[in-house]
């Protein structure tokens, strides 16, 4: 019966029906044809997709972000940023990449970033004299980071379905996502000069560049406490993000004074509609797990990929593959809640570490948000700038091929990951 999921699920998805209510009727089809498995398993495994402790950290940290997003902190990274790199050539596109590397640290989403610092900077970098395509290009592009670097939703659903420490996760991604950082803003000094992008800046002087830390001193420390109260043993994951939905709430309201009560329904509204979409994910995701367990999927598709070779270099060669196809055609934390549980214990077999493998999964998905067909963040782009999406895809190139080298490395050097877990104790 499993040729019935998989054309369910196929035809589903190609008709544009949302992943969860793909996942959910796929899995329908499958009990409906098997006859013998009671309908009842639907609700019973969907409440337990849902019904986890760690799981609560989610819609904490969505909300963390809405809160600290609605307080006007972007316009002080966009600032800090610019004092920190805007005197480069091509200042803007440089701007814009840092202050994603500084977001990713407070929104944990790689769209809510793209909608947050591209509806500011695109129009900015337009004024300034870049392309529409280059400016929505290094929003898309840079918005990846956002979920690599703590706090991450997708590590966090990742750290669940394959039973890794969260904390270990998180300090695992920081150094690949300023590596991507990084190799963004070598290719867009290149880019901005050989089209004369952007007017010369002059350097601040070290008066304004303190003025500008102060400024964002506040915002940047949330991800500082996060990360420290679960590497001090303080607090869980999940406390670490109810902390810092109390420490958004009293930055918004009491030090910046940007935050007004008449905000918070909009805030929890927009919180509760992202949770929902996530855990209704999650829910279906799982029906449609407890199906591939009891079919034997993740053993038969381990089997047919380690007849394909035993060496760990090429098995790694052959998930990445699979990975970014995967994360072409499917949205990133549904791909993580099925795929994983197959893929993880070939990787584990060959000798890959978890922490290291959840990292390339992680960047493979999110390197999904700026591919066709349903790079969501390219969307989110287009709508922003009213750039066409071929226009914009042929622009983004550059940058997707060095988020992928930068993938390879992380890759086929498990040092890169693993170095700052390896100094805490994970």
């Amino acid at each position: 019966m499993t040729w019935a999921l998989t054309v369910a699920f196929l035809a589903t998805l190609a008709l544009g029906i949302p992943v969860a209510f793909c996942l959910a009727l796929s899995s329908l089809v499958f009990l409906l044809l098997s006859g013998d498995i009671p309908l009842h398993l639907i609700p019973q495994r969907m409440f337990t997709g849902m019904d986890s402790f760690p799981l609560m950290a989610v819609p904490f940290f969505i909300l963390a972000g809405e809160l600290m997003n609605s307080a006007g902190i972007t316009q002080k990274i966009v600032r800090f940023s610019t004092a920190l790199v805007g005197h480069i050539r091509g200042g803007l596109a440089h701007v814009n990449i840092v202050a994603s590397m500084f977001f990713a640290g407070i929104s944990g989403s790689a769209v809510a970033d793209t909608a947050a610092l591209g509806s500011i900077l695109i129009p900015a970098m337009e004024k300034d004299g870049y392309s529409k395509s280059f400016s929505a290009a290094v929003t898309a592009s840079s918005s990846v980071i956002g979920p690599i670097i703590p706090p991450s939703i997708p590590v966090v659903i990742y750290a669940l379905v394959g039973s890794v420490s969260v904390g270990g996760l998180f300090l695992a991604g920081v150094v690949p996502g300023v590596l991507i950082g990084v190799g963004l803003m070598v290719v867009a000094y290149f880019l901005a000069k050989k089209h004369g992008y952007g007017t010369k800046q002059p350097r601040v002087s070290f008066g304004e560049f303190l003025q500008a830390l102060w400024g964002a001193i506040i915002p940047l420390l949330m991800p500082l406490i996060i990360l420290g109260g679960i590497l001090s043993g303080v607090f869980t994951p999940t406390e670490a993000a109810s902390v810092a939905v109390a420490y958004a709430v009293v930055v918004g309201l009491l030090v910046l004074r940007t935050l007004k009560l008449s905000h918070l329904p909009d805030i929890f509204y927009r919180s509760m509609l992202t949770t929902s979409t996530i855990l209704m994910v999650m829910a279906c995701a799982n029906i449609f797990s407890w199906i591939l367990g009891t079919e034997m999927i993740p053993q038969k598709v381990a089997k047919v990929i380690t007849s394909l070779s035993e060496n760990p270099y090429v098995l790694l060669l052959l998930i990445n593959l699979l990975l970014f196809v995967v994360g072409c055609f499917l949205e990133g934390l549904a791909a993580i809640i099925i795929m994983v549980p197959i893929l993880l214990p070939i990787a584990q077999h060959a000798g890959i570490d978890p922490i290291h493998f959840g990292i390339v999964v992680v960047m493979n998905l999110m390197i999904g948000l700026i591919t066709p067909p349903l790079g969501l963040c390219l969307f989110v782009c287009c709508s922003v700038s009213k750039v066409d999406l071929v226009e914009l895809v042929r622009a983004n190139m550059p940058f997707l091929l060095v988020e992928l080298i930068t993938l390879f490395l992380v890759a086929y050097v498990p040092q890169v990951v693993l170095f700052l877990p390896r100094l805490f104790g994970y």
